[in-house]
């Protein structure tokens, strides 16, 4: 998922309704700024501090190019481990930091297997395959009041016995990969993530309960990926998938578990709630594994033409 958490926390407070619940000694009060963004921070991981959640999703990645059908590319199988830290300003009040890392793994569409080599059926060419391995994957802080001193209000919609909480997040800034002249001839990072959560509402509203437990439908429309060195060919790839926490590392497919305890083995484990590092993003991450390719097998310079 290469779901870009610290943008969706700023998106997500956009306004949704909030219909009033019937309150008990132990429920939430979704009227109130800290009740809902304890809700929001239930969502999104653990009221406990510290205590690590693991967010599991399954699904397919399709090539959308005009005039010809789609193409099912890649199953994934993917996870980001979190956790969340309470944080304290002397002006919006008390809120929490979320802090994770994300894994997924491109799978053969047929056999469902791992694959660390994949022909381009465009091109021709084998290429290495880049895994997601996205470390850190971090939120800024959420907080009861926003910098002018207006509440937090509860993101959600509730119906019947279900809260819905649903984000698009359009994505248009400078690409990673693609040098210091894109106002000039385009070529800027352009893709949409959208989140769709659901969790039961008395789950979500019972202050004893330290997580929402909810589901998540991820949908990401994006440019191919550089390992598939597409170049400027004209395409996009869909990505689909449907997540839910599960119960620690031992409930990940094996083929995931594998990954983790021969190459991944960071992923066992959130990163510290102080982690002060910049986060990375599948482009980052493939720009500085080419860099460092390229270093260590330097090809002759290309001949410039008119």
């Amino acid at each position: 998922m290469t779901l870009q958490t610290a943008t969706i926390a700023a998106a997500l407070t956009a306004a949704f309704s909030v219909h009033a619940l019937p309150a008990s000694a132990a429920d939430l009060d979704l009227t109130q700024p800290r009740d809902a963004l304890a809700a929001m921070r239930k969502i999104n991981c653990s009221t406990i501090d510290g205590k690590p959640l693991i967010y599991h999703w399954t699904g397919n990645v399709w090539s959308r190019v005009e005039g010809e059908p789609d193409r099912l590319l890649f199953k994934v199988e993917g996870m980001n481990i979190r956790q969340c830290g309470t944080v304290q300003d002397p002006v919006r009040g008390q809120g929490f930091r979320l802090v994770s890392r994300e894994l997924m793994l491109y799978l053969d569409p047929v056999t469902g297997q791992r694959i660390d080599t994949w022909k381009n059926p465009w091109t021709g060419a084998e290429v290495s395959v880049a895994h997601v391995a996205n470390d850190p994957v971090n939120q800024r802080p959420m907080f009861e009041r926003d910098a002018q001193g207006r509440p937090f209000v509860a993101p959600f919609r509730i119906q019947g016995d279900r809260v819905f909480m649903p984000a698009e997040i359009p994505l248009f800034y400078p690409n990673p990969m693609a040098g210091d002249y894109q106002d000039y001839v385009g070529n800027q990072y352009h893709a949409m993530e959208i989140f769709d959560f659901a969790a039961d509402r008395r789950t979500l509203i019972n202050s004893r309960t330290d997580t929402a437990n909810a589901v998540l439908s991820w949908i990401r429309i994006a440019p191919w990926m550089p390992f598939m060195k597409m170049g400027s060919r004209p395409g996009l790839m869909v990505f689909n998938a449907m997540s839910q926490p599960v119960e620690g590392i031992d409930a990940l497919p094996q083929v995931l578990r594998d990954a983790v305890a021969t190459d991944y083995p960071a992923y066992a484990s959130p990163p510290p709630l102080d982690d002060a590092r910049p986060n990375a993003t599948s482009w980052t991450v493939a720009r500085a594994g080419i860099d460092a390719e390229r270093r260590a097998n330097p090809q002759p310079a290309r001949s410039s033409g008119h």
